[in-house]
């Protein structure tokens, strides 16, 4: 029987469950990605765990994301990460070194491998064929114990390419695309597989683009075939000698499908404020705009980077436009700086900053009051770049260069009067400088490092079991399309905190309710009520972790979001669905919920639990797997890995 390369990679990672789309697999993982924002609580939870060293084949740590010093907090952990990962035996990647899915794709990734990592664009490695998935960090840190992953088999989504994309077209707009076809919610519980005559025409960090913003579309993943075109990457890199073909099979079947000529797409752009928001971008075009990003942890890549620097060369920044460019890696900078990349950007007026996620997660970069921000990042939710009701776009480099040239919106098609384009490739070989990444130490030298806490990391919080019964107060109330950074804020002044559980539950929820936690806190224990696809975007275990701390108990939703929905599992938080989605409306701030026997309920594997809101019965879904539940009864995942149920 035909198979597709998603169904081909899950059978040889299999280590329990049936490919039935729905029921719950767990597979073995190869590599594990870990970056501080999420990393710092990731391991101290592997630490908690009391393992000698990691046992995944390859483990890895990234300092990409706060990279800022305003104080101690930040420097104190990544001294922390640094002295851990050569404690435990993980590959350290130095700040300033790259973010952590560029540095993977360039010099850890291989195709046909399974790779985890607390970060929900983890699927970048797409673009070198790797079945690569986002999880909260307590499922990261598993891994790393050795433990598979446990998920919801998923479908697999079969997008057919055609034909090539035209001048002044790119990745970006190809999942651009994606995204204006089929919304936030379109890849939920499925991995998103491209095949077709048209991914051979897409170089590897193309694909990785397409990947990276796969999390947009909710999906558990992206993946392409690992090609002539993965392994020029590969042997560019040095690393030709771990390519291995692998493609889906001549007429294998997908539990869906699509198709995208390449030919007939255009420059696109997200508007404010959903990645889903896209339209072509001459019909905004004209719009004043204020301050332009390039990079971050998409379209970061040497040929996205080296686009912009040959459509600014010999040209200036229009007057009023700031302009930023943030390199994915030191490797991409050093490649672009060989072929004089670097002074282009300068003489045009462009500020170059350190390889990081920056302005992306909301560290630094923010736009003024009321201005336009064009960025070719891949979330443009509402208030993420530090900026409340904020203005930002997503685009392509070349859309962001043609912008910043103009000082308002412009199809980069439009250069085409005043310059060729520039048609980059990426370089046969690059310049490859592996000297700010520490390499594991032998176990014996691992063994007497020093592991080093700064007074900002506190232990992780010891939680209860699930009671017998619930009696709780509805602490807050949500509409639709909640995102982790709704819930747990990024940003300059909340992310050093990613270490003190009881300093960052502070600012939980603190763009829609900043008096949420001292209320939560209150209620002893407490509910939280929200509509559909609730825990978007982010990975981020805090937005699970933090409420956990306050109180929260149960969440009521219409739908959750993968990666949230397994956090809140992980965290002993009770996650119910309604049967009937017209309930939502019956309930208000303020209301009493009771679940008189949820301890029984979770123990005998009951789905349809009675809850009473006000003593009315309202009929709720627990849709969680038999591992989950006995995760919930002990309160969380660590406690039952402690009591050896799960």
């Amino acid at each position: 029987m035909a198979k597709n390369l998603t169904t081909k990679i899950l059978e040889a990672h299999l280590v329990e469950g049936e490919l039935v789309p729905g029921r719950e697999i767990s597979i073995r993982i190869d590599h594990t990605l870990l970056q501080d924002a999420t990393g710092t609580m990731a391991m101290l939870e592997f630490i908690a765990m009391g393992l000698p060293r990691v046992k995944a084949d390859l483990a890895a740590q990234y300092i990409d994301h706060n990279l800022l010093q305003t104080d101690f907090k930040n420097a104190d952990d990544h001294a922390f990460l640094t002295s851990a990962a050569q404690r435990f035996g993980v590959h350290l990647s130095k700040p300033g070194n790259g973010i952590s899915h560029q540095v993977h794709l360039e010099r850890f990734g291989k195709p046909g491998l399974t790779l985890l990592g607390a970060d929900s664009h983890t699927p970048t490695a797409a673009g070198l064929s790797m079945l690569a998935i986002g999880a909260g960090g307590l499922d990261v840190a598993l891994a790393m114990a050795g433990h598979p992953f446990s998920l919801p088999c998923p479908k697999v989504f079969g997008v057919k390419l055609l034909g090539q994309l035209s001048a002044w077209v790119s990745g970006k707009d190809v999942v651009l695309e994606m995204l204006r076809r089929h919304s936030v919610k379109g890849g939920v519980g499925k991995v998103i597989e491209y095949y077709g005559p048209g991914v051979a025409t897409l170089s590897a960090t193309d694909r990785a683009t397409i990947g990276n913003m796969g999390a947009e579309l909710g999906a558990t993943s992206s993946l392409f075939c690992s090609d002539e075109r993965t392994r020029e990457f590969l042997v560019a890199q040095g690393r030709g000698d771990v390519w291995i073909p692998m493609a889906a099979d001549d007429g294998a079947a997908y539990d869906e499908h699509d198709e995208i000529d390449l030919c007939t797409l255009e420059p696109l752009i997200a508007c404010p404020s959903s990645p889903d928001n896209v339209t072509p971008v001459r019909e905004v075009a004209g719009t004043k705009v204020d301050q332009v990003i390039v990079g971050s942890s998409v379209n970061s890549s040497f040929r996205d980077l080296m686009t912009v620097c040959r459509m600014l060369e010999g040209r200036r920044i229009a007057p009023g436009v700031s302009f930023h460019a943030n390199p994915g890696s030191r490797q991409v900078l050093e490649n672009v700086a060989q072929q004089g990349g670097v002074l282009m950007l300068l003489m045009a007026g462009v500020n170059i900053h350190q390889s990081g996620c920056l302005g992306c997660i909301g560290m630094g970069q923010a736009p003024g009051t009321d201005q336009v921000s064009l960025r070719t990042f891949p979330r443009n939710f509402p208030g993420r770049s530090g900026t409340k009701g904020d203005k930002v776009y997503l685009c392509s480099p070349e859309t962001a260069a043609a912008s910043g040239l103009n000082g308002v919106i412009t199809d980069p098609r439009d250069m085409g009067k005043i310059m060729a384009w520039p048609a980059v490739a990426n370089p046969e070989h690059y310049l490859v400088d592996d000297s700010s990444i520490i390499y594991p130490l032998p176990p014996d030298e691992a063994a007497r490092i020093e592991v080093l806490t700064g007074p900002n990391i506190v232990p992780f919080p010891e939680f209860e079991e699930l009671p017998e019964q619930l009696e709780a107060t509805v602490v807050l109330k949500v509409g639709d399309n909640i995102t982790t950074d709704h819930i747990m804020p990024a940003g300059n002044k909340v992310l050093p905190l990613r270490s003190n559980i009881p300093a960052i539950s502070r600012f939980v929820f603190e763009q829609l309710d900043a008096s949420f936690p001292e209320r939560a806190q209150a209620a002893g224990n407490g509910i939280i009520v929200a509509g559909e696809n609730y825990g978007q975007g982010s990975s981020r275990e805090h937005a699970a972790l933090a409420p956990r701390y306050l109180g929260i108990r149960a969440k009521l939703a219409k739908s959750f979001a993968r990666i949230h929905k397994a956090n809140l599992v992980n965290f002993g938080i009770v996650p119910l669905t309604f049967r009937n989605p017209e309930d939502y409306e019956r309930i208000k701030q303020g209301d009493r919920i009771s679940i008189p026997d949820i301890q029984r309920y979770v123990r005998e594997g009951v789905v349809e639990v009675p809850v009473l809101l006000n003593s009315v019965p309202v009929a709720m879904l627990l849709e969680v797997s038999e591992r989950q539940r006995q995760e919930l009864l002990a309160g969380g995942t660590l406690n039952a890995v402690r009591k050896g149920v799960v």
